[in-house]
């Protein structure tokens, strides 16, 4: 069936603040290494002015994917809330400058753009501290139904599930997919929005999610086991496809027919993981809708996430389309 878009993203628009630090910083900070934490205006602003020097860059986690999916060449839209402020129009410029379709009407209550502050340890984790701003006004009159039902793959953000009204958003987005004969992909995004919401998200898997995302620490903590090969034997058959990412060793294609590993790719130097997991679902997602086998979707996730890890920042640096070339050939 022929689509106007092969993804459609629905997530949190954010500004990202990107900061290196110590891990000495990020314990004086009162932060939890690796996690994501919801804050509030206050905390956000106390954690600013305590930050070294910063790169600020439109993100969020469904964003990055979908800008992932533009730079491979694919046919992208975003559906997220900003406010009618400075960085809610430099957001929307920025995804509208890569080729991205962005065309959610802004906020025009008090509440500004939402801020996400990453903080990069030497091992290059990332910690990461959350003001979701305008986007905790996420709702189901932000559900385009059109823009859904012309693409073939609508993507789910999960931390945008911390918002009860985006869980309904989230239902009559996937209801819209599947009622125009399209795909529902579902992004865990982390650990601790697991553990938030685990039982929720069995439920949506069971009954929404065709394509799940995660990576390795996400899924065992989905089915509470610390045993990785329990973790898949409980995924396959739960959605049609899990891709599951174990950084270093690459990742882990799982479906009814069988399980596929697929080595990661060469990456000289790691300086920043943020952003590894959206890039992989973009490299996966746009070799899902362009035909490709899932082991080569997989080798296009682990193109796409080794290009954002080998600099600071959650957006390729160079085309996607340019680095896969071969295999795209």
């Amino acid at each position: 069936m022929n689509a106007r878009f092969d993804v459609v993203a629905i997530g949190n628009a954010l500004v990202d603040v990107i900061s290196n630090e110590s891990f000495a910083t990020v314990e004086s900070l009162g932060l939890e290494l690796g996690s994501m934490s919801l804050v509030d205006a206050d905390r956000i602003a106390e954690l600013y002015t305590k930050l070294g020097p910063a790169t600020e860059a439109s993100g969020g986690s469904a964003a990055n994917t979908i800008a992932g999916v533009a730079s491979f060449g694919g046919k992208a839209a975003f559906i997220g809330r900003v406010a009618d402020d400075e960085f809610g129009q430099i957001y929307a410029h920025d995804l509208r400058n890569i080729g991205v379709y962005f065309d959610s009407p802004p906020s025009t209550d008090s509440t500004p753009t939402g801020r996400c502050l990453v903080v990069v340890t030497p091992d290059a984790e990332r910690t990461m501290s959350t003001f979701l701003g305008a986007g905790t006004d996420m709702d189901p009159s932000y559900v385009d139904a059109e823009i859904i039902a012309d693409s073939q793959v609508l993507y789910l953000e999960g931390y945008l599930w911390d918002q009860p009204p985006a869980m309904e958003a989230f239902r009559l987005a996937a209801s819209v997919a599947h009622g125009a004969g399209r795909r529902v992909a579902l992004s865990l995004s982390d650990s601790f929005c697991v553990d938030r919401h685990r039982e929720a998200f069995l439920d949506l898997i069971a009954g929404n999610v065709d394509i799940l995302f995660a990576n390795d620490a996400e899924i065992m903590s989905l089915y509470e086991t610390d045993d990785f090969d329990s973790a898949i034997d409980s995924v396959r058959g739960h959605c049609e496809i899990a891709a599951i990412t174990c950084g270093p060793d690459g990742s882990v294609v799982v479906t009814a027919d069988g399980v596929q590993r697929v080595a990661a790719a060469a990456v000289h130097q790691v300086l920043d993981t943020t952003g590894a997991g959206d890039l992989y679902a973009a490299g996966f997602l746009f070799g899902f809708t362009h035909g490709h086998a899932l082991a080569t979707c997989a080798t296009l996730g682990g193109i796409a996430a080794g290009e954002v890890i080998s600099h600071v920042g959650a957006r390729p640096q160079i085309s996607l389309a340019t680095l896969a070339a071969s295999i795209l050939a």
